[in-house]
């Protein structure tokens, strides 16, 4: 699913509230993503519950936790085609220190 050209219309745009405006597009991708993940999740508790194999579970984990940081690059990008692009554009400069605290918690 390309959503790309979506992403870059849609984020923060109303400052004052600090609300992201995502497509419904947008929102059924991101929310269909989270509901994969969150399955993943009830299925790695249930193997632990059925003392699955380590080795197999961590390849589970290792699958829910590629599939999250899919979702954060999904946000980032349009918050960083959207909101940090128009709050620069407006002479707000401090953006890039929260983009930069946010990108650095991301990375961890």
């Amino acid at each position: 699913m390309d959503i790309t050209n979506d992403v870059e219309k849609e984020c923060c745009h109303a400052e004052e509230e600090r609300k992201s405006h995502h497509s419904d597009k947008m929102k059924s991708n991101l929310v269909s993503r989270l509901n994969r993940i969150e399955g993943q999740i009830r299925g790695v508790k249930g193997m632990i519950e059925k003392d699955t194999y380590c080795d197999d579970v961590l390849n589970q984990i290792a699958a829910i936790q590629s599939a999250l940081n899919s979702v954060g690059k999904l946000l980032l990008e349009g918050h960083m085609k959207s909101c940090v692009i128009d709050r620069i554009q407006s002479g707000d400069r401090e953006v890039i220190d929260e983009l930069l605290i946010t990108v650095n918690k991301l990375m961890k």
